[in-house]
């Protein structure tokens, strides 16, 4: 079981969207963008509600993704999770025993090869792929890779949702309030 079988990750790009989801039901919860000097005041107050926080890493303000950066995310903030496109971030984490997700663009053939090297040597834990509006490809990429695929991006509807967890995506993620609100029952 993955993520306690929560098929909705509710994804914050503004602190106003952070309090929505401290206030909601959802245990897992995305950190997309915020500024490094808020980090750890908004993973106490996500402890404080008793939610596992994801953080990506590489949307963090005044962040770089080096090893310093990893070193501060997995010892300091501890979050539940770290999404990044950096394998270096995703092998620290791993390494803490935090979640490591693989944030995978698809693009072209091209970076799709790439981010199937990078999956090789990270081995995360999850890939999140974007845009998840293309279900054959999250098939695709499990197959490739055996790894759970939770998939993101340009998801608008409750079909789309519908559509990429038949395609075999653990999980959405969606900075959308109006997904965030969609019953279990529209997208088990």
């Amino acid at each position: 079981m993955h993520f306690n079988d929560q098929k909705i990750m509710p994804a914050a790009r503004t602190i106003k969207q952070f309090d929505e989801m401290l206030a909601s039901d959802y245990e897992y919860i995305v950190l997309l963008e915020v500024h490094i000097s808020l980090l750890l005041s908004l993973k106490r107050e996500a402890d404080r509600k008793h939610k596992k926080l994801i953080i990506h890493a590489d949307l963090i303000h005044g962040l770089k993704t080096d090893n310093f950066a990893a070193d501060f995310l997995c010892n300091d903030v501890r979050p539940a999770g770290i999404i990044s496109t950096r394998s270096n971030v995703l092998i620290k984490a791993k390494a803490r025993g935090i979640l490591a997700i693989q944030r995978v663009f698809l693009i072209d053939t091209i970076a799709l090869e790439k981010s199937y090297t990078m999956i090789e040597n990270a081995k995360p834990d999850y890939i999140e792929l974007l845009p998840g509006i293309i279900p054959s490809m999250i098939e695709e990429i499990y197959t490739q890779t055996k790894t759970p695929v939770i998939t993101g991006g340009l998801i608008r509807s409750v079909e789309h949702m519908e559509q990429a967890l038949a395609a075999g995506a653990i999980a959405i993620t969606t900075s959308s309030k109006k997904l965030w609100k969609a019953s279990k029952k529209e997208v088990d």
